[in-house]
């Protein structure tokens, strides 16, 4: 009688990897592989949602506030349209610099960038001369509560932009010491983003204050 005899093959599972065991690139520093996004960019997006919240509230008094018999209508100042022009073209230069840096144009990239902070300085002295023409004119601060709002969305924004620029000149320190590369951006990506939702923000708050 013949017999038969089992085959045994031992299979090896390897184990599960666990969060913060370092596996693949930078390991040891909390890489998560099955976690794509990283803590900064959650970091920027609640910055981000919370900005946004602000203004949204704001905004929502100045809607509301536009209905009371006291509200009286300034006109704005003619240099909002060229700064409007200024921050949107800044916006198409850092998106010129986050598509030279991928591939790995190292000296584009700056270049665009900073063309981009310029453009950002640029677009808060308008703002500065704005305010000089409303005071020109005889409108300040408390002069009616248009110029209330106007005065303080126009400074809360130029505020936060600011923020932008400071991050946008430290991504440049970052790029002329060479610690960019295609493969390691994500500062600029991060800053890019702060960017283009602060562009957008002022995109909506020029056309509520134009529309009223």
């Amino acid at each position: 009688m013949p017999v038969v005899t089992e085959e045994r093959r031992d299979v090896i599972i390897p184990p599960p990897v666990l969060p913060g065991d370092g596996g693949g690139e930078g390991g040891g520093s909390g890489d998560f592989r099955a976690f794509p996004v990283s803590k900064y960019q959650i970091a920027i997006w609640i910055l981000l949602t919370t900005i946004v919240m602000l203004f949204a509230g704001l905004t929502s008094a100045y809607i509301v506030l536009r209905g009371v018999p006291a509200w009286q209508n300034i006109e704005l100042p003619s240099l909002l349209w060229p700064n409007t022009a200024i921050l949107l073209l800044s916006s198409f230069t850092i998106e010129f610099s986050r598509r030279a840096v991928r591939k790995n144009h190292l000296q584009t990239m700056k270049g665009w960038l900073a063309i981009s902070g310029v453009l950002g300085l640029a677009f808060i002295a308008g703002q500065i001369a704005a305010w000089r023409q409303l005071v020109n004119a005889g409108v300040y601060l408390p002069s009616t509560l248009q110029s209330s709002f106007f005065y303080l969305l126009t400074g809360l924004h130029g505020l936060h932009l600011m923020g932008g620029i400071v991050g946008l000149s430290y991504v440049l320190y970052r790029a002329l010491g060479s610690g960019l590369t295609a493969f390691n951006h994500e500062s600029l990506k991060l800053c890019a983003t702060y960017w283009h939702v602060m562009d957008a923000l002022w995109i909506y708050l020029f056309l509520l204050l134009l529309l009223s």
